[in-house]
């Protein structure tokens, strides 16, 4: 929940705390709100355990977190099995190193065996006419 708070952002909040509440008044608020937070989460499950009772034995295995639709997609396509579309041996079976040694070297600009690195005209975006040197591409206000 707080995975993304740094530690200067809670000495932050601590010294705000203090400023605005006062080192009397903080004890006090510190357990009161740790009071209502205790009372929302009985609260919270009570009603989870009162609608998996009302749900009845067949959704005995029925999980709040699988409502998230990431965990309901996975649960779904995956399932309980480690690797049920065989990923695992397609991954292995390709070996790119062996495809790659066996292609013939492709010329590049001409040389064989060596690369450029000049700045090449770029291509037109379309089907259109092409550009002139130093013409601009058409503008789309709807494209954007």
């Amino acid at each position: 929940m707080f995975s993304d708070v740094g530690g200067l952002e809670i000495l932050t909040l601590i010294v705000m705390a203090i400023v605005i509440f006062g080192p009397d008044k903080l004890p006090k608020l510190i357990q009161d709100t740790m009071g209502f937070i205790r009372k929302i989460r009985s609260f919270a499950d009570t009603a989870k355990e009162d609608i998996r009772s009302e749900l009845g034995p067949e959704f005995k295995d029925f999980e709040f977190e699988d409502l998230n639709p990431k965990t309901f997609v996975r649960k779904q396509l995956i399932g309980d099995q480690e690797d049920p579309l065989g990923l695992k041996d397609m991954k292995e079976s390709l070996d790119i190193r062996s495809v790659l040694d066996d292609k013939p070297a492709v010329p590049v600009n001409g040389r064989a065996g060596s690369v450029s690195f000049e700045k090449a005209a770029p291509a037109p975006a379309s089907a259109g006419a092409p550009l002139q040197p130093g013409e601009r591409p058409p503008f789309d206000p709807d494209a954007t």
